[in-house]
């Protein structure tokens, strides 16, 4: 196993760490249109409508389990820092034994589950029929799904991301390709889809694997009694709960943002779902960059290097910001093409067009909080990030309800950007104790 820690932090070395994810997050969006696309041949709107419900609580399951990407990244990244390769071993295989794990109570679980979300999010007979055939195929992956975040985190820590980039290729190419077999070749249908995503997840966790072969030729993965140390369990363990914690108030801004709006009619609630997807393009292009502090300042951390953890987070959120400033450029001259080409509503156009400003002018306004999280994140600084999180969900519920009732959708635009602006700023306060933590 190469040791990246002591290499030059460098320009270079950041852009070899980003462009690979955010090629590798550009790939994401096709695969849900393809999906679409292909159901949507059989001339039917049930079938559409099946998999799109399906896909989103099942990826709401799985995402519960998103923390072990990151806390993974950050323990792994300082292991590497401290040149402790049994450990960086060993964390791969907690992370597989986690992921595995969790995938297994999904699928013990299942029937509760559907039954929970179809509650929450009741369809017609004839979608909710589909959609649990897809889900019930489809959640024998789950196990795959899951403990491939912690694979994708071990391998960014080690700045290996093209494989993680080469890794998603595969997964998104084989499923595009099986779903055309699968439903336009063979009539499977909803359950084809469904077939063709867990065929995909599977090989891509064996595909994974490969790419961790180097590990497995040595005996650090198994040896039991560093694995299942209590100690290093019980902090792996704290780090991944704390994110959970501050994931989870995170998709509770995202949820009522969508609920609140939804009050509002359904043009509103048409235009604020085509205006997020400029947050997704900009989460996507800064997630590159947050994942190279999430790598360097790890490593910074494990060899208690304060310096070069400083020109990690540095260089990282140059770039970043760098990126921002030509987003927040590109949607301002593009903005209006862009969200022609989501939808042909007119009403919904119009709509979109008032509400525009607020995205042109999000990507700077949240670059830091993307940044700083990917230097916490490194740092595993995961009660500074869930307490943080706290108060920023706190800001953004007390500006919804002071500005929405003045305001309307501008007053929920406006709380949504002061949410960002809250994360950034009391991530910030707390940059110099990482600092003073570190060293």
């Amino acid at each position: 196993m190469s040791d990246l820690a002591n290499q030059r932090l460098s320009h270079k070395r950041v852009l070899h760490i980003a462009i690979p994810v955010v090629l590798s997050n550009a790939t994401v969006p096709i695969l849900g249109a393809v999906d679409t696309g292909v159901i949507g041949q059989m001339g039917l709107a049930a079938p559409i409508g099946a998999v799109g419900i399906g896909a989103v609580v099942l990826s709401a399951f799985y995402w519960v389990f998103g923390f072990l990407r990151m806390g993974t990244v950050g323990l792994t990244a300082q292991a590497e820092g401290q040149g402790d390769h049994g450990e960086v071993a060993a964390l791969l295989t907690r992370a597989l034994m986690i992921g595995l794990g969790a995938g297994v109570a999904i699928i013990a679980l299942q029937a509760a589950l559907f039954w929970a979300a179809f509650r929450v999010s009741p369809a017609s007979a004839e979608v909710e029929t589909l959609a649990r055939q897809y889900m019930a195929m489809r959640v024998w992956s789950a196990p795959a799904a899951i403990a491939l975040y912690g694979v994708t985190g071990w391998l960014i820590a080690q700045e290996r991301t093209r494989a993680v980039l080469v890794l998603q290729l595969w997964m998104n190419g084989l499923n595009i390709a099986l779903d055309f077999w699968f439903v336009l070749g063979l009539g499977w249908g909803v359950q084809g889809v469904a077939f063709a995503t867990f065929l995909a997840e599977w090989s891509g966790l064996v595909l994974g694997l490969w790419f961790c072969r180097a590990v497995f030729a040595g005996a650090a993965w198994r040896a039991w009694g560093t694995v299942f140390d209590a100690v290093r369990w019980r902090r792996m363990m704290g780090v991944n709960t704390d994110i959970m914690i501050r994931s989870m108030l995170l998709e509770a801004i995202f949820v009522s943002f969508m609920f609140i709006g939804a009050g509002q009619g359904d043009v509103t609630l048409a235009a604020n779902q085509v205006l997020l997807q400029f947050l997704m393009i900009t989460s996507y292009a800064l997630d590159g960059f947050a994942f190279s502090a999430e790598a360097l300042v790890g490593k910074a951390v494990g060899r208690r290097d304060p310096v070069h953890l400083r020109r990690a987070a540095l260089l990282s959120t140059g770039w970043g910001l760098g990126s921002a400033a030509l987003m927040a450029l590109g949607f301002a001259l593009f903005g209006g093409m862009i969200v022609d080409a989501m939808t042909t509503a007119p009403e919904v156009r119009v709509q979109a067009r008032i509400y525009l400003p607020y995205l042109v002018g999000l990507p700077v306004i949240a670059c830091a909080a993307f940044m700083l999280d990917g230097i916490f994140v490194g740092a595993t600084r995961s009660r500074d990030m869930r307490n943080m999180m706290a108060l920023s969900f706190g800001v953004y519920v007390g500006a919804v309800l002071l500005l929405e009732p003045q305001f309307g959708n501008h007053g929920l635009w406006l709380a949504m950007l002061i949410s960002f602006i809250a994360r950034g700023i009391t991530l910030g306060l707390r940059y110099p104790a990482l600092e003073r933590a570190a060293a």
